[in-house]
């Protein structure tokens, strides 16, 4: 019999602190659009993924391009990067996307930088009984996402629910597993979540999600632990406090890019 995951806590986006940013730029009152000017990252992995609107970037190493809705971007910071990202909005005046911090382990801080630039049609999507899902990584009834050889094994999903539908997926027992509920509302394990929250899943080796009366849309994230010391300082995020100054070092003296 599978074990449910059940949902052990809820809570404001505004707590998941840097792990998982959920970008919008539509109210007058937060005044102009600024973006995130060139700024340096090491020993982690970004992923920027746009629902409306798009996304202007370039980095260091001479990488530059456009993300637009439904695109997604695995960005490998590995060694070290300097990178920029500026939102524009879309013809309805609107920007809005998820930028998610994917921790690398131990052996990997230190790696080249790369990118996965996965455009929307090339996403495969599972629809079935009032489910859409969008598999950007990781492997939903045999359809598997596009992007690969990643160390957190993840799964990285776009999921809507109409009213009255369910999704239930296996997940491996000691992963974290996260929902991210952007729209509407729905009953997760036997929790009730509505828009806008983040559902943290205890253990067990299944999700179960079901949309009762309304419909619910949420990203849902679930990856290995690495089982190291992390210790994070802004946009670095390694495993001692000694290779966080070193971090700092090689910015000031301009080695901080490495080939």
């Amino acid at each position: 019999m599978n074990n449910i995951r059940i949902v052990k806590e809820s809570i404001e986006p505004r707590y998941v602190m840097d792990l998982f940013d959920h970008f919008a730029f539509n109210d007058p009152a937060e005044g102009p659009i600024r973006g995130f000017p060139m700024h340096p990252q090491r020993g982690i992995e970004t992923v920027s993924y746009i629902l409306k609107g798009s996304v202007n970037h370039r980095d260091s190493l001479g990488n530059a391009g456009l993300i637009g809705p439904g695109d997604l971007q695995w960005m490998t910071a590995g060694g070290g990067i300097l990178h920029e990202e500026m939102p524009r909005r879309g013809p309805d005046g609107i920007i809005d996307g998820f930028q998610l911090w994917v921790n690398l382990p131990a052996a990997q801080k230190m790696s080249r930088p790369r990118y996965q630039e996965v455009g929307a049609e090339t996403i495969p999507v599972f629809e079935k009984n009032g489910c859409r899902v969008r598999v950007v990584a990781g492997t939903v009834d045999g359809i598997h996402g596009p992007v690969t050889e990643i160390a957190a094994n993840p799964l990285y999903l776009d999921v809507m629910l109409e009213a009255g539908a369910k999704f239930n997926l296996p997940v491996p027992e000691g992963h974290t597993v996260l929902a991210y509920v952007f729209d509407g509302q729905g009953i997760f394990g036997n929790t009730e979540v509505a828009s806008v929250k983040m559902a943290i899943f205890g253990e067990g080796n299944q999700i179960e999600v079901r949309a009762s009366y309304s419909l619910v849309r949420f990203m849902l994230m679930a990856g290995a632990p690495f089982g190291e010391p992390i210790v994070p300082y802004g946009p670095f995020v390694m495993n001692t406090r000694e290779e966080i100054q070193q971090a700092a070092a090689d910015l000031r003296d301009g080695t901080f890019v490495r080939e």
